[in-house]
């Protein structure tokens, strides 16, 4: 049976088990110096990320970038207005109405759910609606809620008019798709939303 011979920096401890000698080997130096720094950034970065002061917090940060995106992209097209013709056309616009769909996935689908099947909500992809009766309605309904506050009114709560418009444009675009779990039809029938 061949025993290892240590080499010259290894220090045994001298605790042996079943023939086993347990060596001292420390951690690499680099390792200790990254270990004692994380120690002592850790209080700087509780400070200036939690503090409390206005605009550090990292949900924050997202909140105005997400902000200052909105707005370059707003740009492009200026402020909406709320009517019929402007959500006809912008129905036909699949980059907004992408972007209607990320605004409703951000604030409507604990109600309607992911697809707009319904949950709390009614269902907005089938073809009965209950306070809508023409595709301006939809603005209305989201500008100023519905069933004493069952829809509550979401106007003054999105930062931008334009969120309200191609909220909208999206709510409308789920009219006539499948939704995975759809909830049973609610209100009654109207008419196809006129063309472009």
């Amino acid at each position: 049976m061949s025993t290892q011979v240590p080499s010259h920096d290894e220090v045994a401890l001298g605790h042996s088990y079943d023939g086993i000698q347990e060596y001292d080997n420390p951690l690499p130096g680099w390792w200790k110096w990254t270990f004692w720094a994380s120690i002592v950034f850790t209080p700087l970065y509780i400070m200036y990320f939690h503090s409390g002061a206005a605009g550090r917090s990292v949900e924050e940060q997202y909140q105005a970038s997400a902000t200052e995106n909105t707005r370059k992209q707003y740009a492009e097209i200026g402020d909406l207005a709320s009517d019929q013709p402007t959500m006809v056309k912008y129905m036909q616009d699949p980059k907004w109405v992408g972007v209607g769909q990320s605004i409703f996935k951000a604030n409507c689908v604990s109600c309607h759910g992911a697809d707009g099947g319904g949950n709390v909500g009614p269902n907005l992809c089938d073809e009965n609606f209950k306070h809508i009766k023409a595709l301006p309605d939809i603005l209305k309904v989201i500008n100023d809620g519905v069933a004493g506050g069952a829809m509550p009114a979401w106007g003054k709560r999105f930062s931008h008019k334009n969120d309200v418009v191609l909220v909208s444009v999206y709510v409308a675009s789920l009219r006539g798709s499948k939704p995975a779990v759809a909830k049973a039809p609610d209100g009654s029938p109207i008419p196809a939303w006129p063309a472009e």
